[in-house]
């Protein structure tokens, strides 16, 4: 017979009432959870521990001076699934319960913990309830190490309708001398969704099949953790940037460490005396697959919009258009201006001139033989037609006759040899700056004075920084700048970026920025630090050149394998040209994301423009209206979308309008079955936004069940409008 203590027997009740609750009457017929699920922060009479939560999870933290700061309980209240793992440990007092260390890190190579075995590593200070936008309530626990003098607060989020927790450290250095930082920890607990026999494992984004003993890295961002016979789990999420983060799933199924990287890319950092350093954010999603509103594909999708998204709820994602291809460089007044009225009938609302409009690298002046008037009439022209220029700028890649590289070379990055940092794109001769160094308040200056002076909507910032897509050595080895070895480097220009961004949204808030997947180091990258950071994230350059390249499958192949865990209108995902054949599956696969056209847009016929302005019309309204940023559903063939098999997706708000997009290829189907199992209750009409019939009335229970949609044998998509 297995004993309970009173608390273990009174959660196991209650897990047991409320799971069968959820089998009963939070089915996939169930309609969605309270949206108030108001978050709050609750102490004991003690003042020494501490519940987060909301109607949806529950995290209880302890602070016991024998041993330190812990978490005993992490509950998903919607199935009452306990998620720590009961550890005995044994202790100079007898045998307890512990479920992790909480956080670590090493100053100066002696390993401090916020739990430890005993004697505790830290002494309670004090704690502290606030607001954190958007609605939710954080928990601030004020800790001192004994030796050396280090203050800790461990900072615990909890938003209202989110079954999330969001952790962070701040580390304050209060002796008399530098100390140096490593191996930092923000999260360590014995996380588990199922016992280990049991539990599987997703990385990528969430949704590629790992080992349960697994590090995951820079594409790693969002791991799920699963029990594959109840379908609960949890998302952790690292918003570490890019090759910073490390996410390590212990020891075949023990638990999680939410940290930076300690070998590839390892995290060091100097705080001196008086100084404090913040961490980056760690985050636990808890689930219950086809379950309703617990089901990851709307728990994640409305976290990450609405928390995690600079812009908030409100953002309405505006139609981009930009040269890069297929003028590259190559493009000047006469094609901007031949260009502008095309895009105005079309409807689109950010003009960009990619790499070439500037004289020179690092520098804000127009290039006089491209553009011998400046942009004064190009600007003029395009607010008169209700757009807005975007530009595109480097932000450390220089050329050699700028002014920052002939005034200030000892801001270039320097390798291991000592020698300056050349970029091999776009040429041999470009400098790279260090960004940890004072070049950061350079750069943020130069962006500020070029969005002021050509009232600019976007900024696409591109080309190496900490590292590139490319293989080009990481991190500075140069001497007198803010880090002191060639590790600090490679946070310290991350934090410039960082650095960098926080100073132009502060004179510019409402500028768009778009870190390239080339900035934040890695082909198709995008990330929770990015986002952090910037607003968008062109993540690709596909090879969209004719209907035989790569094109809209592959586009929608980077979307599918990260819509789970990234806000997918965030991602600009380049390169799809708006003449390329076939014009109704390029908009279709845009409007998935960020929707953003290259080409030249003087080659599209007067047909294809009346047609595309129409549909771009009708997104601009049907996203206004419907909040379609709250849940995504890849459908069909979407692991692997290929030519003899259907693809496609639903977006859709929380009381099920939306739209579903479905992508014949070359699968030769009259019709496909399309199968939600977590559609919330209620009668719905749908539109075929192809043909313009309507398809009848659904309800619910059908689009749990499966619909059968029949394509159009005259188009290559069929797009499904579902209103109330």
């Amino acid at each position: 017979m297995i004993k309970l203590n009173r608390r273990e027997f009174i959660q196991a009740s209650t897990a047991s009432i409320l799971l069968d609750s959820v089998k009963d009457s939070a089915s996939p017929a169930s309609p969605p959870q309270d949206e108030a699920a108001t978050a709050f922060v609750r102490t004991n009479t003690e003042g020494k521990s501490w519940t987060v939560g909301n109607t949806l999870v529950e995290r209880e933290i302890y602070f016991d001076p024998r041993v330190g700061l812990y978490t005993e309980s992490w509950r998903h209240k919607v199935t009452g699934k306990e998620f720590l793992k009961h550890l005995s440990v044994d202790l100079p007092w007898g045998p307890e319960t512990r479920w992790g260390a909480e956080f670590s890190f090493q100053v100066d190579h002696k390993r401090l913990a916020g739990a430890t075995r005993g004697p505790a590593d830290f002494d309670f200070v004090a704690a502290e309830m606030g607001e954190i936008a958007p609605d939710g309530k954080l928990l601030e626990v004020k800790l001192r190490s004994k030796n050396p003098s280090l203050e800790v607060s461990a900072f615990y989020a909890v938003y209202s309708g989110h079954p999330v927790v969001r952790k962070w450290i701040a580390i304050t250095n209060r002796s008399n001398q530098p100390v140096r930082l490593s191996h930092l920890v923000f999260e360590a607990l014995n996380l588990q969704a199922a016992p280990p026999s049991d539990q599987i494992i997703f990385g990528y984004y969430g949704v590629h099949p790992r080992e349960t003993f697994f590090t995951g890295r820079a594409e790693d961002a969002a791991i799920m953790a699963k029990d594959p016979r109840t379908r609960e789990g949890f998302i952790v999420m690292n918003e570490a940037p890019g090759w910073m983060k490390r996410t390590e799933m212990t020891n075949w199924g023990d638990g999680i460490e939410v940290m930076y990287d300690t070998d590839l890319f390892p995290f060091e950092r100097s705080i001196n005396p008086g100084e404090s350093f913040t961490s980056a954010k760690s985050g636990v999603a808890f689930f219950a697959e086809g379950h309703g509103m617990a089901d990851p594909s709307w728990v994640m999708p409305s976290y990450t919009s609405q928390v995690l998204m600079k812009k908030g709820t409100s953002y309405q994602p505006p139609w981009f258009y930009n040269t890069w291809e297929p003028f590259f460089q190559d493009y000047n007044d006469a094609i901007v201006t031949e260009s502008i009225p095309v895009a105005s009938q079309l409807g689109l609302d950010v003009f960009t001139l990619d790499t070439g409009w500037s004289e020179n690298y690092g520098e804000n002046e127009i290039n006089p033989k491209k553009f011998p008037k400046g942009f004064d009439d190009i600007q003029a022209t395009l607010v008169g037609k209700g757009m807005r220029l975007g530009l595109w700028e480097p932000l450390v890649v220089m050329g050699p006759e700028s002014r920052v590289v002939r005034e200030h070379p000892e801001w270039i990055i320097k390798d291991l040899d000592g020698n300056e940092k050349s970029a091999d794109f776009p040429g041999p001769n470009d400098r790279v700056m260090c960004l940890a160094s004072p070049y950061r308040d350079w750069a943020a200056k130069r962006i500020n004075d070029l969005i002021k002076r050509h009232n600019l909507r976007y900024v696409k910032i591109d080309l190496t920084t900490v590292f590139n897509a490319y293989g080009e050595a990481p991190g500075c080895y140069a001497q007198g700048h803010y880090h002191r070895n060639w590790a600090e480097s490679l946070g310290g220009i991350y934090e410039g970026i960082q650095y960098v961004t926080d100073q132009i949204y502060r004179e510019h808030p409402e500028v768009l920025l778009d870190l390239t997947f080339e900035l934040w180091g890695q082909k198709h990258i995008i990330d929770y630090g990015l986002l952090n950071a910037g607003d968008l994230d062109w993540m690709s350059n596909v090879d969209d050149t004719s209907i035989n390249s790569s094109g809209p499958r592959q586009v929608r192949t980077l979307l599918y394998h990260r819509a789970m865990a990234i806000p997918v209108e965030t991602m600009l995902i380049g390169n799809l040209r708006a003449p390329t054949p076939t014009l109704e599956e390029h908009f279709a696969t845009v409007i998935g994301s960020a929707p953003l056209f290259l080409g030249d847009l003087r080659k599209l016929t007067s047909q294809q423009v009346t047609w595309l302005a129409g549909k771009i019309r009708w997104f601009k309204e049907f996203r206004r209206a419907v909040p379609i940023n709250e849940g995504f559903f890849p459908l069909g063939e979407w692991r692997q979308p290929n030519v003899t098999s259907w693809d496609g997706f639903a977006r859709l708000s929380r009381q099920g309008e939306g739209m579903i997009v479905l992508f014949k290829n070359e699968a030769h189907l009259d019709d496909v079955v399309v199968e939600l199992p977590v559609f919330p209750d209620g009668t719905f009409h749908l539109r075929s936004e192809m043909t313009g019939q309507a398809l009848g009335p659904r309800t619910g229970d059908q689009f749990r069940h499966g619909i059968k949609i029949h394509l159009p044998s005259e188009h290559k998509v069929e797009i499904v409008e579902i209103r109330k």
